[in-house]
């Protein structure tokens, strides 16, 4: 993929869409043409995240159905977390908001914080060198466009690629030796056992995702300093929820990870 700039249409929905965000306004129609390219749907997202001027803390990668790969060109996708909408590392639980009239979901993940990346070039084994810690962790997607994940990646892309927060969870000990791959997941929503599977289904795993980020991030021209976070993908699937409930993951039968879930 190339890096491509915005068009003013382009530039105008990028604005409408981080107007609708910053309103609480719900979005029934996607507000210009949907983008039909993953070079569209990153032009009008860097757009966006340059109107918006917060800082990113991290980067959330999602997945792109198989029978959308060849269309869309590659197997996953991403999108900024704003910094000011990471928690955790205190005893309370958060409480994560969404738009009550778009969409809302958690997703249980585990979570890969960057140290140094530099220039070089990474494998998927290489690149657990630059990777200082692994967490669990619960990723809120929400938009005001309800229809959001209805009209393929790259609009779900273009719109911080459904994002609204991330709970950083206890760390995994000893996660270099750890087999992650086959930890298993859970996620309940109001106690409720919604999903259940481990990361084997995820492509090539956590550790894909940070190599995907890094090169696409590169492409795009964007630095990843030490401290980036990166939500690797949704283990047991998406999980739309409403405000008033309760979200929980719970990772190798042990460590719990929760929220509750409010209205903006």
């Amino acid at each position: 993929m190339r890096k491509m700039l915005a068009t003013g249409d382009q530039e105008n929905i990028a604005r409408a869409l981080i107007d609708a965000r910053a309103r609480k306004t719900p979005l029934t129609v996607y507000p210009g043409a949907m983008p039909q390219t993953m070079a569209e749907a990153y032009a009008i997202q860097d757009r966006a995240i340059a109107f918006d001027g917060r800082r990113i803390g991290g980067w959330k990668v999602g997945r792109i159905a198989a029978d959308l790969v060849d269309r869309y060109g590659g197997n996953r996708l991403t999108g900024p977390i704003f910094a000011d909408e990471i928690v955790g590392g205190t005893a309370a639980e958060p409480a994560m908001p969404v738009y009550a009239d778009g969409f809302a979901a958690a997703e249980a993940e585990v979570l890969l914080c960057f140290g140094e990346v530099g220039a070089r070039d990474y494998d998927i084994d290489s690149v657990k060198g630059c990777i200082a810690d692994v967490r669990t962790g619960i990723e809120i997607a929400s938009s005001p466009f309800a229809e959001i994940n209805r009209h393929g990646p790259a609009v779900t892309a273009s719109d911080y690629g459904n994002n609204k927060g991330l709970i950083l969870g206890p760390s995994i000990a000893d996660w270099r030796n750890a087999d992650l791959i086959r930890m298993p997941v859970e996620m309940f929503i109001d106690g409720a056992r919604v999903g259940g599977a481990t990361m084997e289904a995820m492509l090539d795993g956590p550790f894909g995702s940070a190599l995907f980020l890094i090169d696409i991030l590169r492409t795009r021209g964007i630095a990843i300093p030490p401290g980036t976070w990166v939500s690797a993908g949704a283990i047991t699937g998406i999980h739309e929820i409403r405000p008033g409930q309760r979200a929980e993951a719970i990772f190798d039968g042990k460590i719990r990870v929760g929220c509750s879930i409010t209205s903006l």
